[in-house]
């Protein structure tokens, strides 16, 4: 099944190059299914990038998938067109009281800031506490995994030493949880952030479960209480160029920054990168899509 996009959204053309399955309203409306509404917290700066990035994977499974686009009523962001964010965003309060069947909440540029500091922190708390009774399951993906983890909780994060960027190998450490169906028992992911969460608090709270860990990059896939939260410390969602796009980016702006681990072919920035996480991106998905959203949200909301 497809996913339903607005025929101006600019990701849409983008994914339809990639053969993504899409459709609009009037074909959507042909369809006698209960499509899976999911709403996305969009907290990066670069919008439509994030957009095709959660687009590519979430049109990649059998499930027809219904999407709105939240943006903070708090905090203006400054890198995406107001045209853009009016015609295909809106706010928390014209959304809060419906129920949506999943939630992505994505990673936002504040990680060096303490939570209580960020200009919507009040308002993501709202969010997340909304989320309790109104999502089946909210995936929570980099800094919006370290915020899941210090409001449900209560486990802060930490600054690294230095970056921890690149490729990183994972393994597998429990097999029993379904969103890890179809594994391998080392994988690869892509990682970009200056803060970490302890692998010794997390193991402390008996509602988390450490699913998959890296012996470099740290915790990367957790869930609790039954997958209604999951968090993503990395970013399976990246494309090949994101991290060269970063680095170029952070070496532009002066920042003394390391080439990103493992990413490069012969650890040169002059070598194109190379995708090799992309299938185990579309399984954590799918995956979270059938599983966690799917097979437990009502047909019908009470």
């Amino acid at each position: 099944m497809p996913i339903k996009l607005p025929k101006l959204l600019p990701a849409r053309e983008i994914l339809e190059k990639e053969n993504i399955f899409i459709m609009d309203d009037e074909r959507a409306s042909q369809q006698d299914i209960r499509p899976l509404n999911i709403v996305i917290l969009n907290l990066m700066p670069e919008k439509e990038k994030t957009e095709t990035h959660l687009l590519r994977l979430l049109g990649n499974t059998s499930l027809q998938v219904n999407l709105s686009f939240l943006k903070t009523a708090t905090y203006d962001s400054k890198n995406t067109s107001p045209a853009h964010l009016k015609q295909f965003y809106t706010t928390f309060s014209s959304i809060k009281e419906r129920k949506f069947d999943g939630m992505i909440i994505t990673g936002a540029p504040v990680e060096m800031m303490p939570f209580e500091d960020v200009e919507y922190w009040d308002e993501l708390m709202e969010i997340m506490s909304w989320t309790k009774t109104n999502v089946t399951s909210t995936l929570h993906i980099c800094w919006g995994a370290q915020a899941a983890l210090f409001y449900h909780f209560d486990i802060n994060k930490f600054e690294l030493p230095q970056k921890c960027s690149g490729i990183y190998s994972h393994e597998v450490n429990d097999r029993s949880e379904k969103l890890l169906r179809g594994f391998d028992d080392v994988y690869l992911a892509p990682h970009s952030r200056y803060t970490d969460v302890s692998i010794e608090a997390l193991k402390k709270c008996p509602e988390i479960k450490i699913l998959s860990s890296s012996p470099k990059a740290g915790p990367f896939i957790m869930c609790a209480n039954g997958g209604k939260q999951i968090m993503i410390t990395g970013h399976l969602e990246y494309e090949a160029q994101t991290l060269a796009e970063e680095y170029n980016r952070d070496r532009q702006r002066g920042i003394n920054i390391q080439v990103p681990e493992n990413y490069f072919p012969n650890n040169n920035p002059e070598n194109q990168p190379l995708n090799r996480w992309r299938s185990h991106a579309h399984l954590l998905f799918s995956n979270w899509l059938n599983y966690y959203v799917y097979q437990q949200t009502p047909y019908e909301w009470n």
